[in-house]
């Protein structure tokens, strides 16, 4: 993984939450949970979550099979945890 994308402009990615076709926008991200597990998605698409996130430095994802149907709960997201996006590493 020798790619690298800068975690700005990720977050701006994950503020895109549909294509211009309508559809959710879908994408692959790693992130470590506050335990220290790190979860993959190889589909998922951005959520929303009650309260500030933005204050909270944290975003939402949901994982999706290749229909794109929801598979699990919204997971929230540490912005500072996001480690991979599309296959990417993300970096400051």
């Amino acid at each position: 993984m020798g790619k690298t994308i800068r975690r700005n402009l990720v977050l701006k990615e994950l503020d895109i939450k549909e294509l211009q076709d309508g559809n959710r926008r879908v994408f692959s991200i790693r992130f470590i949970k506050i335990n220290g597990e790190s979860v993959f998605f190889p589909r998922a698409v951005a959520s929303g979550l009650k309260g500030n996130m933005k204050d909270n430095r944290l975003r939402s994802v949901i994982p999706v099979d290749e229909d794109g149907k929801n598979t699990a709960h919204v997971y929230p997201v540490r912005i500072d945890n996001i480690i991979e996006f599309n296959g990417w590493r993300v970096t400051m």
